[in-house]
């Protein structure tokens, strides 16, 4: 797809007896990559699928997003709209800033106040985690897996290569002949198309 403004590239590849979706991005504002609410309401346990979220919202294309609503900690930003600033202070408590400039960081939620997180002039905060890629260095092991993800599973990750430009993973996994991807396998995938950050956005327990 591509228009004056924006170009997305679906690949389709096979990887670690998987296959993997690979969507590069670019936009020429941030502002044209949205988050969206089930059912457009903030809460707990909230759910719905999200191609139904895409045509409501008219998106071309659309991953599934952090599932904040499953806890009841960690920062949820939306739009640049600040719904939640309760730190999860876990040790995997790491959140993905996307700034207004369309720049991406990590931070450590247990060492951020309210205030530093508003200084980071946020577009959107995802609580999930952990992180992949921190500033051009692969950030897991393969013994830093999350507890509800302890093997290859199903997986969706966001990264970034520059300003504008990101690239979104989903991998199946849990299927006949697709065994998902670790935590390990799919910061490699990021760090071989050039991002400097990823972030792993969902996949493992949920």
């Amino acid at each position: 797809y591509t228009d004056e403004h924006m170009t997305l590239t679906i690949s389709t590849l096979r990887r670690h007896n998987t296959t993997v979706y690979v969507a590069d991005i670019q936009v020429d504002d941030p502002l044209y990559l949205k988050t969206a609410l089930a059912h457009d309401n903030y809460g707990r346990n909230i759910t719905q699928k999200t191609s139904s979220m895409a045509t409501n919202h008219g998106a071309f294309f659309a991953i599934n997003g952090d599932y904040y609503g499953a806890r009841s900690d960690g920062f949820v930003v939306r739009n640049g709209t600040l719904y939640r600033n309760t730190k999860n202070t876990s040790a995997s408590g790491q959140a993905l800033i996307m700034d207004s400039e369309g720049n991406f960081s990590i931070l450590n939620e247990s060492q951020t106040s309210r205030q530093d997180l508003i200084d980071t002039h946020p577009l959107h905060a995802w609580s999930f985690g952990p992180a992949l890629i921190k500033d051009g260095t692969i950030a897991v092991t393969s013994s830093s897996e999350v507890n509800q993800s302890s093997s290859s599973n199903p997986r969706t990750a966001i990264g970034q290569i520059a300003v504008g430009h990101y690239v979104c993973i989903v991998s199946d996994g849990r299927l006949t002949n697709e065994a998902g991807l670790s935590l390990l396998e799919l910061p490699q995938e990021f760090a071989a198309l050039g991002c400097t950050q990823a972030y792993n956005i969902d996949g493992g327990g949920s």
